[in-house]
């Protein structure tokens, strides 16, 4: 690594299978900036391993013992926050995935297609970006139609115009500053906005913002 190049992304891979772990390794360890730093066979020893070292990607198999995947998703975004969380699975299941969302996990990759999409998803989740296989997508849309078709409020109801827009240039990825200028208002009025947003929405960050923009069709995933 030269020092113009920044630091490898540093994983946790979690897995009760080692053959499964030795081959996401593999995937994984090709990339330049991509490292596994850390292997668990289960959550427990998942969390133990992100008490004791500094790790920036976790990606946990949905199915482990003591603590499953979507047990340690939970307490893992308790205890570190800032972590982005993957989840690995040979369930195509909507209930595994929404629950992977609702625990805190920003991608959900299946292992018969790791090779193709493990990378990417990696990266995504490092860029606060969703990562959603094409069966999640339909599961997000079929959501979404269930809902307002059972009269639930719809997002063009619960926010104003104004907090719409601000959603919009937060999920695009764009800083308090930069929302300021493109709609002329003060950076503390964004404040106001986003605050209000996570309050209306119960949600706690600008990645479930992101999820809820997609679903709600102000960006594409």
């Amino acid at each position: 690594m030269t020092p113009t190049e920044p630091a490898p992304i540093r994983i946790l891979l979690a897995d009760d299978h080692a053959l499964v772990r030795r081959g996401v390794r593999l995937i994984l360890d090709r990339e330049p900036d991509l490292k596994v730093v850390a292997e668990a066979g289960d959550g427990a020893e998942a969390i133990a391993l992100v008490r004791a070292q500094d790790v920036d990607l976790a990606i946990l198999d949905v199915s482990m013992p003591r603590l499953t995947g979507l047990q340690a998703t939970r307490d893992l975004a308790a205890l570190r926050p800032g972590l982005r969380i993957l989840m690995l699975t040979m369930h195509d299941n909507e209930q595994y995935f929404f629950q992977a969302l609702k625990a805190g996990a920003c991608g959900y990759v299946l292992k018969s297609v790791a090779d193709r999409d493990l990378v990417a998803a990696c990266r995504a989740a490092m860029r606060d970006e969703p990562f959603l296989y094409p069966g999640a997508v339909t599961a997000l849309i079929r959501n979404y139609l269930d809902r307002a078709r059972h009269g639930e409020e719809t997002p063009d109801h619960v926010l104003t115009a104004r907090e719409e827009e601000v959603l919009k240039l937060v999920a695009e990825g764009h800083s308090s500053k930069e929302i300021a200028e493109t709609l002329v208002i003060s950076v503390k009025t964004v404040h106001r906005h986003r605050a209000n947003l996570l309050g209306k929405l119960g949600l706690h960050d600008r990645l479930q913002l992101t999820r809820y923009a997609i679903r709600a069709g102000l960006i594409e995933a």
